[in-house]
């Protein structure tokens, strides 16, 4: 150290201008290594073309059902005669928070402007159309961003038919989709290198809805600990499809160590899915194959399909290059090569980061809560969600078979005929369908009515209502209609108990009945017309 004070004049100058120049250099050395550090962190998204490539186009394939799926069912669900009208869910919104504005801000959707059966039909089939063109491997960020708001705006609207948990779900991963691409660049291998910690979100998404999956199972009910669940959940899912029934049928060791593997698959891998690339490899082929599996075991709408997206970021370039075509590999290689880092898109990615750890809080505190919630939003634009799935497991399948009758009177003798729906269990003699990943969204409904009352389901009865007169929209829901030439006189709905035969008789289902789930009904019925009337559904 030197006395300033004893430095004549000038020698005092220089050496004030010396410490302050080692200042402007050590700060511009701090500057220069933090870029460094930024530059190096951000440059692991060069390995990661294939990744990005798989992502978006399977991403693309499950907008396109999701899309696929409104544009066939919006209209008869919530059109403006549907079985539970958008524009009446919206006004009762409207009423219960005091203006259309605060409605907006909580309830966001773009058919607050619109939503006529015409905007919802033309709503779809252009989200369809957009899904075409990221599946066919065009996809940028404004792309992504409006199938995004499109799919929000119809989840926000579609009530108990969109109350499923793969809805938000898709909606987080289309989100973190968008921060996949340039702004305007369209093309699969685009001069921008892939932001690597997009890659990282997607893998704590994953992590969320395995551990919250996981979770819920053990906290929720005593089979899953006891590793008896499997038991009875081929029979008993939603909509079983033909290998459900062979599963059933497995031997009991097979269902515990089925059980036991779900839990080491959805409480252990997904720790390693944030390890070296060796245990990212194995955890991302371990979480993928458990999810086709899935598929296979069952019509799970796409839920299955949407889950893998998340997964698909434990892999790189290294590892999938050796399961694509070739002529792609080198595409991908190329790109690498003459890509450049994007400090633009690094700290978009950065800031996407902050946002969604601070969002993650509440989803993270519900998964340590005693009392945990599944499928759940946290925010109006479910951008960071909680996840669950079959926290109980149904011993018993017991399903509602709704039936008409043209006669005028109902006496003993009456005569009724069955409607079909197009995927749940019917007629015993018919074979599950595969229908996944499309979903008959009416067929789950009524499975989830079969466990409750008509109660505490009042859409059945506007969908009595529809049946009594031959309404188009809600036949064409079904897979038949009974009565072509004038509508029944009659609706009941009758409750069944449903098991599958053994392996080799020829009918798949035998069923016993348990009793009335609702009493015949005309359209002359007081206490219909009273119900329908008060709910505003009496066309």
């Amino acid at each position: 150290m030197f006395d300033v004070e004893r430095l004549p004049h000038r020698s005092v100058a220089k050496a004030v201008l010396s410490v302050e120049g080692l200042r402007h250099a050590l700060a511009s050395v701090r500057v220069m290594n933090d870029e460094n550090i930024l530059d190096k962190l951000c440059a692991g998204g060069n390995s990661y073309w294939l990744t990005r490539f798989v992502i978006l186009r399977l991403l693309g394939f499950v907008y396109a059902i999701a899309f696929l799926v409104a544009a066939q069912q919006l209209v008869p669900l919530i059109g403006e005669h549907g079985l539970t009208p958008a524009n009446h869910f919206l006004t009762a919104i409207q009423t219960q928070l005091g203006s259309r504005t605060a409605g907006m801000l909580r309830v966001p959707t773009l058919f607050w402007f619109e939503n006529s059966d015409s905007a919802l039909s033309i709503f779809a089939w252009t989200g369809f159309g957009l899904s075409l063109v990221v599946l066919g491997g065009y996809a940028n960020a404004i792309i992504l961003s409006i199938l995004w708001a499109m799919y929000l705006s119809i989840v926000h609207i579609g009530q108990i038919w969109y109350g499923y948990g793969w809805e938000i779900q898709l909606l987080e991963t289309g989100f973190l989709s968008i921060f996949l691409c340039p702004l305007i660049d369209g093309r699969p291998f685009p001069r921008c290198r892939p932001p690597i910690l997009v890659f990282w979100l997607f893998r704590w998404l994953g992590f969320r809805i395995m551990i919250g999956a996981g979770l819920i199972k053990l906290r929720g009910d005593s089979c899953w600990r006891g590793l008896t669940c499997l038991y009875y959940h081929y029979e008993t899912q939603p909509i079983p499809n033909p290998i459900s029934r062979y599963l059933h049928f497995a031997p009991h060791w097979f269902h515990k160590f089925g059980t036991a593997w779900n839990h080491f698959i959805e409480l252990v891998v997904p720790w390693f899915s944030f390890g070296p690339r060796t245990a990212r490899h194995i955890a991302g082929v371990l979480l993928v194959s458990f999810q086709i599996v899935l598929i296979v075991s069952g019509n799970l709408s796409f839920l299955n399909y949407v889950t893998i997206i998340p997964f698909l970021a434990c892999f790189d370039d290294t590892f999938l290059r050796h399961f694509l075509p070739a002529t792609l590999v080198r595409r991908a290689e190329g790109a690498a090569q003459k890509s450049r880092p994007s400090r633009i898109n690094n700290t978009i990615a950065i800031v996407l980061a902050v946002l969604v750890a601070y969002l993650s809080i509440a989803p993270v505190l519900n998964l340590v809560s005693g009392r945990q919630l599944m499928n759940y939003s946290y925010d109006p634009l479910d951008l960071v969600n909680t996840y669950g799935a079959f926290g109980t497991v149904g011993r018993e399948r017991d399903e509602i078979i709704f039936e008409g009758t043209t006669d005028a009177i109902i006496t003993g003798d009456t005569k009724w005929k069955e409607y079909k729906f197009k995927a749940k269990p019917g007629d015993p003699n018919l074979r599950p369908p595969f229908v996944a990943p499309y979903q008959p969204r009416i067929d789950w409904q009524i499975w989830f009515a079969a466990m409750a009352s008509p109660a505490e389901y009042p859409w059945t009865l506007h969908f009595v209502w529809k049946l009594l007169h031959n309404d188009r929209g809600t036949l064409s829901l079904l897979a038949n209609n009974p009565f072509p030439n004038a509508p029944p006189r009659y609706i009941r709905a009758r409750l069944y108990r449903y098991q599958f035969t053994p392996l080799g008789e020829s009918a798949w289902w035998k069923r016993e009945p348990i009793g009335e789930w609702l009493p015949g009904l005309s359209s002359d019925d007081a206490q219909l017309r009273r119900l329908l009337t008060a709910m505003d559904w009496l066309d």
